[in-house]
């Protein structure tokens, strides 16, 4: 092996070990969320990840970019279960349920990240914004999917309630509620919705 092709190398495994110890403080953060740990220090992710806090402190300017990097490496796992597939489309039974379903997945898989980042949002406007664009979003899908039976409300007051309504049944602070408030399971929820969605819809 020459020269250059040994300082190749060297610089390769530099970045990849780099990259594997930036990768497991930002999987620290979320362990600790996971645990309840909402608002954990560098130190605790230190600590956890195996990392010294001195790497921490070269991969990360400070705590909240560090703990926006964990949400948002959080968010690409969960990517896929943001999307709904034929939105608008078919019966409303059918997409009563569709919706509820893929809606209660969503929220399960996002809980934690939701809970750390309303904790985080009072303190840090990257947060607070994130937050509130999901908010937005997660209405627009709402709507979108019960799109051809909001259009078929003539009265401008009486689709802007079911959209208010609607929001109220399906946004994460609602499915907070129903189930770590009101202690409904999954299938609980669900049924409430389908049964509350129907009473607004059809």
């Amino acid at each position: 092996m020459d020269q250059t092709t040994e300082a190749e190398s060297r610089v390769d495994g530099r970045t990849a070990r780099r990259d594997r110890n930036r990768l497991a403080v930002l999987d620290a953060v979320l362990e600790l969320f996971e645990e309840g740990n909402l608002n954990p220090g560098v130190h605790e992710v230190a600590d956890r990840s195996g990392v010294s806090l001195r790497s921490v402190y070269r991969y990360f300017e400070d705590l909240d970019e560090l703990i926006t990097a964990a949400i948002d490496r959080h968010l690409e796992r969960t990517r896929p279960l943001f999307d709904i597939e034929r939105i608008g489309e078919g019966p409303l039974p059918e997409r009563i349920e569709r919706f509820t379903e893929r809606r209660l997945r969503l929220f399960d898989a996002m809980r934690v990240i939701y809970r750390a980042s309303r904790v985080r949002a009072a303190s840090d406007q990257e947060v607070q914004s994130g937050l509130m664009d999901t908010y937005r979003w997660l209405g627009e899908q709402a709507h979108q999917m019960f799109a051809p039976e909001l259009e078929r409300l003539d009265d401008v007051e009486a689709r802007t309630d079911a959209r208010h309504t609607i929001d109220l049944l399906t946004q994460f602070d609602s499915l907070e509620h129903l189930r770590h408030r009101c202690g409904l399971d999954r299938d609980e929820t669900i049924g409430f919705l389908r049964r509350s969605l129907t009473d607004v819809l059809a």
